[in-house]
């Protein structure tokens, strides 16, 4: 009998083990081209069930692996515990305070929802159905990251078991070398149950998606790269490429301001300069309809990604992504970054100097796709030569990449002796370990 059959009675959530008919399903992660080699999936009702759940890997040797969703996973999972915790999805919104308190599994759809209705936001992503506690940990770069910077600078403090077992509270002031580690070094120090975090003001926001066909894609990057030079912090807006299957190619531009539509439409005057374009999303929205603006697939799926950060947006960057097409990639996509993102973070992560950010996306539909994905990828990189800095987010990282491509040599180091004070016999694993 293994150790997860003698824990299963004592935990009020379930235990998953090979041969199970429920294993498969549970160790699945939302990339269903990443593979999980796991020992159990075990499902924590409670914070309780999570720090007996570390009790127990204490006791016995093991090692956890703590996911939601898996939107992060990397498949370095080999002999852990897979602790998945979407059932700690609590919320409890303080608006006077302007403060949310989110269980380890809430997904940001749902707290947006809960702080919408106040008039407030926090600092979510593209998608819903991400959870604010993975995103978090990994620094998480928002919609909202030009006016208000990383998402983990939002945190005020976070609840966790560590690696003795013990449920402490972790504030700046009660531990501040853990919390700095948990505000963007990823889940490999502690496993957080629920995390407290700062809201802002959003008593306006507008914004939406752009089409064209792709025979526009020169002049919509031109106007674009001449929409975020002079970009106020509260304007946020992305260039893509598309061609998705069954459909013609495209060029995209997504936008989101942190303020009205008058002010928004004039900000951006030079895209909307020019002509052919066949679809136009913007309009005023809810916090909690951001997710409407991608229209990200809301189930588990096959991808292959890689992210990069770049120095610049000059010709040179413009000849590279112009000179498609692309094939096989779906999405060639230029985040603007800057703002409060390059401005000065007590985080792992710290001020962001690049000040954008390029995200290339292909589905992996057979093998040898796949391979031409990662080609592809590896060839447009290349073609970037010096202006890709070589450091990347950690929310970005591909399967294939290490946490050391996160951070800077100090704040690594800091990590690694954090990592080694805090969990010396590796009781955490995260899916990108320091």
């Amino acid at each position: 009998m293994t150790t997860l059959d003698t824990l299963r009675p004592q935990l009020a959530g379930a235990v998953h083990l090979p041969g199970d008919d429920t294993f498969d399903e549970r160790r699945r992660p939302w990339n269903l081209a990443v593979d999980q080699p796991i020992l159990a999936v075990a499902e924590p009702a409670t914070a309780t069930d999570v720090a007996a759940l570390v009790q127990d890997a204490r006791d016995s040797g093991r090692t956890l692996t703590l996911q939601a969703s898996g939107h992060g996973a990397s498949g370095g999972t080999e002999g852990t515990i897979l602790v998945r915790t979407h059932h700690l999805d609590e919320i409890d919104v303080r608006p006077a305070e302007r403060l949310v308190r989110v269980g380890a599994g809430a997904r940001w759809g749902d707290v947006q929802a809960a702080v919408a209705r106040h008039g407030l936001t926090g600092l979510p992503g593209s998608s819903p159905v991400v959870t604010v506690a993975g995103y978090t940990l990994g620094g998480g770069l928002s919609w909202f990251g030009r006016a208000h910077g990383w998402a983990a600078d939002a945190v005020v403090a976070l609840d966790v078991v560590g690696a003795d077992g013990e449920a402490r509270r972790v504030t700046a002031d009660s531990d501040p070398d853990l919390f700095w580690a948990l505000r963007g070094g990823g889940g490999d120090f502690a496993a957080v149950t629920s995390l407290e975090l700062r809201l802002h003001p959003a008593p306006e926001v507008f914004g939406g998606r752009m089409l064209w066909p792709a025979d526009r894609a020169p002049d919509v990057l031109a106007a674009f790269r001449e929409v975020v030079a002079t970009a106020p912090d509260e304007l946020t807006v992305w260039f893509e490429l598309l061609h998705f299957p069954g459909s013609d190619p495209m060029v995209a531009v997504d936008s989101v301001h942190l303020g009205g539509e008058d002010e928004a439409r004039r900000l951006l005057e030079p895209l909307d300069a020019i002509t052919g374009r066949f679809s136009d999303t913007r309009r005023p929205l809810r916090v909690d309809e951001l997710g409407a603006i991608t229209n990200e697939p809301t189930d588990p799926g096959a991808g292959c990604s890689r992210a990069e950060l770049l120095t610049d947006l000059d010709d040179a960057v413009a000849q590279v992504l112009l000179a498609g097409p692309h094939d096989p990639l779906l999405a060639v996509q230029v985040r603007h970054l800057g703002g409060a993102l390059a401005r000065p973070s007590d985080s792992p992560h710290g001020a962001l100097a690049e000040p954008f950010a390029l995200y290339l996306f292909g589905v992996p539909f057979t093998p040898e796709v796949g391979e031409a994905v990662r080609a592809r990828q590896a060839a447009i990189v290349a073609a970037l030569g010096d202006r890709v800095s070589g450091r990347k987010p950690f929310t970005f990282l591909a399967p294939e990449e290490s946490a050391a491509a996160a951070f800077g040599p100090e704040a690594l180091a800091r990590l690694r002796a954090i990592k080694a004070e805090r969990d010396p016999h590796g009781v955490f694993r995260s899916s990108y370990p320091v």
